[in-house]
Protein backbone atom coordinates (compact mmCIF):
# COMPACT_ATOMS: atom_id res chain seq x y z
CA UNK A 1 0.00 0.00 0.00
CA UNK A 2 1.39 3.42 -1.00
CA UNK A 3 0.87 6.14 1.57
CA UNK A 4 0.95 9.73 0.38
CA UNK A 5 2.97 11.91 2.73
CA UNK A 6 1.87 15.36 3.79
CA UNK A 7 4.00 18.40 4.55
CA UNK A 8 2.89 19.87 7.88
CA UNK A 9 3.74 23.03 9.80
CA UNK A 10 5.74 22.52 12.97
CA UNK A 11 4.76 24.80 15.85
CA UNK A 12 6.26 25.96 19.13
CA UNK A 13 4.59 25.67 22.55
CA UNK A 14 2.49 28.75 21.72
CA UNK A 15 1.20 27.20 18.45
CA UNK A 16 3.31 29.54 16.32
CA UNK A 17 4.80 28.11 13.11
CA UNK A 18 8.54 27.45 13.39
CA UNK A 19 9.14 25.18 10.40
CA UNK A 20 7.81 22.33 8.28
CA UNK A 21 8.27 18.58 8.24
CA UNK A 22 6.82 15.56 6.48
CA UNK A 23 4.10 13.73 8.40
CA UNK A 24 6.02 10.44 8.16
CA UNK A 25 9.05 12.02 9.88
CA UNK A 26 6.91 13.65 12.59
CA UNK A 27 5.22 10.33 13.37
CA UNK A 28 8.44 8.29 13.24
CA UNK A 29 10.02 10.67 15.77
CA UNK A 30 6.93 10.71 18.01
CA UNK A 31 6.62 14.49 17.81
CA UNK A 32 3.49 16.38 18.84
CA UNK A 33 4.34 19.88 17.65
CA UNK A 34 2.02 19.90 14.63
CA UNK A 35 -1.63 20.82 14.07
CA UNK A 36 -4.80 18.80 13.55
CA UNK A 37 -8.54 19.43 13.41
CA UNK A 38 -11.34 17.25 14.71
CA UNK A 39 -15.10 17.58 14.60
CA UNK A 40 -18.09 15.86 16.09
CA UNK A 41 -21.58 15.56 14.69
CA UNK A 42 -24.15 15.71 17.50
CA UNK A 43 -27.84 14.87 17.13
CA UNK A 44 -30.79 16.30 19.06
CA UNK A 45 -30.49 13.45 21.61
CA UNK A 46 -26.95 14.50 22.54
CA UNK A 47 -25.42 11.52 20.73
CA UNK A 48 -22.16 11.88 18.84
CA UNK A 49 -21.65 10.29 15.42
CA UNK A 50 -18.65 8.00 15.99
CA UNK A 51 -17.22 6.19 12.96
CA UNK A 52 -14.90 3.20 12.85
CA UNK A 53 -11.79 3.69 10.74
CA UNK A 54 -11.25 1.26 7.87
CA UNK A 55 -8.93 -1.67 8.46
CA UNK A 56 -6.66 -0.37 5.69
CA UNK A 57 -5.76 2.83 7.58
CA UNK A 58 -2.04 3.22 8.28
CA UNK A 59 -2.52 4.39 11.86
CA UNK A 60 -5.27 3.22 14.20
CA UNK A 61 -6.84 0.73 11.72
CA UNK A 62 -10.36 -0.45 12.68
CA UNK A 63 -10.45 1.97 15.62
CA UNK A 64 -13.23 4.31 16.66
CA UNK A 65 -12.61 7.94 15.77
CA UNK A 66 -13.96 11.47 15.98
CA UNK A 67 -16.64 12.25 13.39
CA UNK A 68 -13.99 13.94 11.27
CA UNK A 69 -10.30 14.59 11.69
CA UNK A 70 -7.22 15.51 9.79
CA UNK A 71 -3.93 17.32 9.62
CA UNK A 72 -3.51 21.04 9.05
CA UNK A 73 -1.28 21.30 5.98
CA UNK A 74 1.56 23.78 5.49
CA UNK A 75 0.17 27.31 5.24
CA UNK A 76 -3.39 26.30 6.13
CA UNK A 77 -5.38 27.70 9.03
CA UNK A 78 -7.25 25.37 11.34
CA UNK A 79 -10.54 26.48 9.80
CA UNK A 80 -9.32 25.92 6.24
CA UNK A 81 -8.22 22.39 7.21
CA UNK A 82 -11.59 21.79 8.92
CA UNK A 83 -13.47 22.79 5.77
CA UNK A 84 -11.22 20.67 3.51
CA UNK A 85 -11.41 17.58 5.72
CA UNK A 86 -15.17 17.97 6.11
CA UNK A 87 -15.56 17.62 2.34
CA UNK A 88 -12.97 14.80 2.04
CA UNK A 89 -14.30 12.63 4.87
CA UNK A 90 -17.99 13.47 5.23
CA UNK A 91 -18.91 15.10 1.91
CA UNK A 92 -20.21 18.13 3.84
CA UNK A 93 -19.80 21.72 2.66
CA UNK A 94 -19.08 24.00 5.64
CA UNK A 95 -20.76 26.92 3.87
CA UNK A 96 -24.06 24.99 3.93
CA UNK A 97 -24.06 23.95 7.59
CA UNK A 98 -23.82 25.53 11.00
CA UNK A 99 -20.77 24.69 13.11
CA UNK A 100 -18.89 26.08 16.08
CA UNK A 101 -15.40 25.83 17.53
CA UNK A 102 -15.78 24.11 20.91
CA UNK A 103 -12.19 23.54 21.97
CA UNK A 104 -8.53 24.33 21.51
CA UNK A 105 -6.42 21.53 22.96
CA UNK A 106 -2.69 20.94 23.03
CA UNK A 107 -0.10 18.33 23.96
CA UNK A 108 1.21 20.27 26.96
CA UNK A 109 -2.00 21.08 28.84
CA UNK A 110 -4.26 18.25 27.64
CA UNK A 111 -1.91 15.37 26.74
CA UNK A 112 -3.09 15.38 23.12
CA UNK A 113 -1.12 13.95 20.20
CA UNK A 114 -0.93 17.41 18.57
CA UNK A 115 -2.21 20.97 18.74
CA UNK A 116 -5.90 20.64 17.97
CA UNK A 117 -9.04 22.60 17.30
CA UNK A 118 -12.33 20.76 17.78
CA UNK A 119 -15.58 21.73 16.07
CA UNK A 120 -19.21 20.75 16.70
CA UNK A 121 -21.88 20.29 14.04
CA UNK A 122 -25.46 19.77 15.19
CA UNK A 123 -27.35 17.47 12.85
CA UNK A 124 -29.62 14.44 12.92
CA UNK A 125 -28.45 13.30 9.49
CA UNK A 126 -25.88 10.59 8.85
CA UNK A 127 -23.33 12.10 6.46
CA UNK A 128 -22.47 10.58 3.11
CA UNK A 129 -19.09 9.59 4.55
CA UNK A 130 -16.06 8.48 2.58
CA UNK A 131 -16.03 4.68 2.71
CA UNK A 132 -12.25 4.67 2.21
CA UNK A 133 -12.01 6.35 5.62
CA UNK A 134 -14.76 4.68 7.65
CA UNK A 135 -16.33 1.22 7.66
CA UNK A 136 -19.27 1.72 10.05
CA UNK A 137 -20.62 4.23 12.57
CA UNK A 138 -22.54 4.56 15.81
CA UNK A 139 -24.60 7.29 17.47
CA UNK A 140 -23.37 7.30 21.08
CA UNK A 141 -23.71 9.59 24.08
CA UNK A 142 -20.35 10.73 25.48
CA UNK A 143 -20.55 8.37 28.47
CA UNK A 144 -21.44 5.48 26.13
CA UNK A 145 -18.26 6.11 24.12
CA UNK A 146 -16.20 5.82 27.28
CA UNK A 147 -18.08 2.66 28.31
CA UNK A 148 -17.49 1.02 24.90
CA UNK A 149 -13.78 1.84 25.15
CA UNK A 150 -13.56 0.61 28.75
CA UNK A 151 -15.07 -2.70 27.60
CA UNK A 152 -12.22 -3.25 25.15
CA UNK A 153 -13.05 -1.53 21.86
CA UNK A 154 -10.13 0.47 20.47
CA UNK A 155 -10.00 4.12 19.40
CA UNK A 156 -7.56 6.74 18.29
CA UNK A 157 -5.67 7.78 21.41
CA UNK A 158 -7.15 11.29 21.55
CA UNK A 159 -10.84 10.26 21.33
CA UNK A 160 -11.46 9.46 25.03
CA UNK A 161 -9.44 12.50 26.11
CA UNK A 162 -11.45 14.84 23.90
CA UNK A 163 -14.73 13.35 25.08
CA UNK A 164 -13.74 13.72 28.75
CA UNK A 165 -12.53 17.31 28.32
CA UNK A 166 -15.22 18.73 26.03
CA UNK A 167 -18.33 16.64 26.73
Amino acid sequence: MVVMDELLDLVDCNDQVIGQEWRSVIYSQGNSNFRVVNAFLMNENGQLWIPRRCATKTIFPSCLDTSMGGHVMVGETYEQAFKRELIEELNLDASLISYELIGKLNPYQHDMSAFMQVYLIKTNTVPNYNQKDFSEYFWLKPHEILTVLASGDQSKSDLPKIVKILF
